[in-house]
């Protein structure tokens, strides 16, 4: 018998209207989308297909105009704001493109921060921060700040800052936007690494060549969904 793959986030006929005056915008025009357990998923489409907009719905930073999003079981348009940042706190790490650093905190307490918005006592903070920075090659750059980092530094330590409180759920928007070609392929085999070992990754870019690091491809125009494929030739 086919085990039954297991939805971690599920978009159910989103939408998201924007109203300019007279004029509506509908950024996201009633999208479908069924995240899995496990699975490398890239998002991709042209500028001003709705991939930003999508990954907000999707990490649950925005709420749609009407749709429905289900996290980990809960449909958030039942949750007040704080439930859903401390159900989002605890599912998703996200990676941005422009790295999101705290200019004047160290790569450690940038990784540190998270944390500290879950609960996590400082000895528990201190030593994963050290761990997750460790394992990225950053040990020598604990107390450096961000200005004090190469581009692919400060992405290790936002892959790092993801990881801090350990959710089964990353999601990349961008990621190697600001990187130049090799320090990004380094950047994709580290969060290709983190699938490897059981985290679901939902990678969004304009970039088809890193969509094939995925395993399943969906692309979206106008809003929505208009293909969905598996990808044979995984990089």
């Amino acid at each position: 018998m086919t085990k039954k793959k297991e939805i971690v986030i599920e978009l159910r006929d989103v939408w998201k209207t924007y109203v300019m005056g007279e004029n509506k915008i509908h950024a996201l025009s009633g999208m479908n989308l069924k995240v899995y357990k496990g699975e490398f998923l890239a998002i991709v489409g042209k500028s001003g297909s709705g991939k930003t907009t999508a990954v907000n719905m999707i990490g649950s930073l925005d709420t749609p105009t009407k749709g429905k999003i289900i996290l980990d079981n809960y449909d958030t348009s039942k949750l007040t704001e704080s439930q859903i940042a401390i159900v989002r706190g605890r599912n998703i790490g996200y990676i941005f493109q422009k790295f999101n650093l705290i200019n004047t905190l160290s790569a450690q307490e940038n990784v540190e921060l998270p944390m500290i918005f879950q609960g996590i006592p400082k000895n528990v903070r201190n030593e994963r921060a050290k761990r997750l920075l460790c394992d990225l090659e950053m040990g020598d750059r604990l107390i450096n700040k961000p200005s004090e980092l190469s581009g692919g530094q400060q992405q290790r330590v936002a892959i790092a800052r993801a990881l801090s409180n350990q959710p089964d759920i990353i999601l990349a928007d961008e990621p190697t936007g600001n990187l130049d070609s090799k320090t990004g392929v380094m950047v994709m085999k580290c969060i290709k690494n983190l699938n490897k070992q059981g985290k679901t990754i939902i990678l969004v870019t304009h970039d088809e060549k890193l969509s094939h690091f995925a395993h399943r491809i969906v692309t979206l125009v106008d809003g929505k969904v208009v293909d969905e494929k598996i990808n044979r030739k995984i990089l």
